[in-house]
């Protein structure tokens, strides 16, 4: 079957580029059909074929994965604008009861600075602790998101340089980063690391056979079926690409320490197909479950920035000699080198930092992406990475520890074309003006501006379902392929709740 053209102004050169950079075999992409729209996502940067692409790839490494498990040719994958679109935006569409969830808290938003301005990220009680600390303020745990709290920081960093400013929270622990232009952050020392690192880093680390998967079942086609996935992610991206590999038949199991619980709506909406338990890895006990844990998986998947998680024996290298036969995971924000690269980040401060936030604004404020697209789109490619592992190693009898790493960062070079001789993965055909929300000298823009989505309604790509959690409106998965599931086989349970063992 062949690609059907797509209409002038848009290129599957993103979508080519994607699986070659997963190692796929380009002949494959014969097998992906796009269904395009030119309502979704609309921004200044291709958005829109960076969406396309991330999952496009994503349905294909599972389709791929369909026919090695079945011994049968490929299925046939399909990418939906529509079905992408409603997915990016998956934490605005999710309704617990009726109830929209929270995005981004009070702090966390575009600051205005003496010379500039500045993103800060504290949505989670200690980051925000952490910022006002780096600020010189204090306000008591109830106060914390207060209008007050609000103007406090506001006059603060309304004092401050930029630069001072984002130094001043992260050596606190906090996170804030500096408004940059895209010529400013190509000068940056991050930006040249970020550069020369692969949109997805692949390597094999070592000899050991991948542990034998049970046939598949009567039904729909589950590639990943019986596949063990301990999942140490938080947030978007991470969690993203885990919920992705519970559709497709994984048994993912989140891994959580105690005292860092999830944000309910974001586990809500990222939760489906998984269970989710709490570990206190720093102590004998917790350690010797995830020990258990790890005996059996198959893959493990780290969202924490690069090291963080060495202390607890969970290095690729420590990984490939404790589990030889494993497919081993890792997203960061800012990449595995370069001064920032054990920084903590989120999608919002690497738009900031990158010179996206600058070009979707206007000279007057600091714009943002439709979606949060980069933790979206390296979600998908995250797990496009697990999927291809897993079909590499069952290749032939290839077997090997494998290791995928992406990096936001990484993902938005790509986005604004910055790399050399990469390109963005395509043009963005017309844009509406850029836009950000609110006055004065704090603005709160969590995701892009409303206003460009609105030609767009994704309703018919949501579904209903009742869950442990409550009454649930969510997006479904748009990675679809002939035969494949339709739906998580399972909604979101509480946070911690499950027991740590495999099913």
């Amino acid at each position: 079957m062949t690609q059907p053209p797509l209409p002038d102004g848009e290129s599957p050169a993103g979508t080519a580029y994607a699986w070659a950079a997963l190692g796929g075999a380009p002949e494959a992409l014969a097998r992906l059909s796009p269904v395009v729209r030119d309502d979704t996502l609309a921004a200044r940067l291709p958005v829109r074929a960076l969406a396309r692409a991330c999952v496009g790839a994503c349905a294909l490494a599972a389709a791929e994965l369909a026919a090695l498990r079945t011994g049968g040719p490929v299925p046939h994958a399909r990418v939906d604008d529509g079905s992408v679109a409603a997915a990016f935006t998956s934490e605005r569409q999710l309704l617990v009861d009726g109830r929209a969830p929270v995005t981004f808290a009070p702090l966390s938003r575009f600051w205005r600075t003496a010379d500039g301005w500045v993103r800060t990220h504290a949505n989670y009680p200690h980051h925000r602790e952490r910022l006002l600390a780096g600020l010189g303020l204090t306000a008591r745990t109830a106060d914390a998101d207060s209008e007050a709290t609000v103007h406090a920081v506001a006059a603060r960093l309304a004092a401050l340089p930029t630069v001072e400013a984002e130094a001043a929270v992260y050596a606190a622990g906090g996170l804030a980063v500096a408004l940059r232009t895209p010529r400013e952050w190509a000068a940056h020392p991050q930006a040249a690391a970020v550069a020369r690192l692969p949109l997805v880093a692949r390597e094999r680390l070592g000899g050991g056979a991948p542990r034998a998967l049970p046939p598949p079942a009567a039904g729909p086609l589950l590639p990943a079926a019986g596949v063990r996935v301990l999942d140490l992610t938080r947030v978007i991206a991470g969690p993203v690409a885990t919920r992705t590999l519970a559709l497709l038949g994984a048994d993912v199991l989140r891994v959580d320490p105690p005292h860092r619980p999830e944000l309910p709506d974001q586990h809500a909406d990222t939760g489906f197909g998984k269970r989710s338990t709490a570990l206190d890895l720093g102590g004998r006990a917790g350690l010797r479950t995830f020990q258990d844990l790890l005996a059996g998986a198959d893959v493990v998947v780290t969202g924490y920035r690069p090291g963080a998680l060495d202390r607890f024996g969970l290095s690729p290298d420590a990984l490939a000699e404790r589990r030889p036969g494993l497919v081993v995971a890792q997203l960061s924000a800012w990449g595995t080198t370069g001064p920032w690269a054990r920084r903590r980040g989120f999608d919002s401060l690497v738009q900031a930092a990158t010179g996206i936030a600058a070009t979707e604004g206007s000279p007057e404020r600091p714009g943002a992406l439709p979606a949060q697209a980069l933790d979206h789109g390296s979600g998908y490619l995250l797990a496009a990475a697990v999927l291809r592992a897993l079909t590499e190693q069952r290749t032939n009898g290839a077997g090997g520890t494998r290791l995928a790493r992406l990096a936001l960062a990484r993902t938005a070079a790509w986005l604004t074309g910055t790399v050399a001789g990469e390109g963005a993965p395509g043009p963005a055909p017309g844009h509406p003006p850029g836009h950000a929300s609110g006055t004065g000298s704090a603005t709160d823009d969590p995701a892009g501006s409303s206003d460009r989505t609105r030609a767009y309604d994704p309703t018919d790509r949501l579904a209903h379902t009742d869950s442990p959690l409550g009454r649930l409106r969510y997006a479904r998965s748009p990675v679809a392929f002939t035969g494949g599931p339709a739906n998580w086989a399972c909604p979101p349970g509480p946070w911690g709740a499950d027991a740590p063992v495999w099913r």
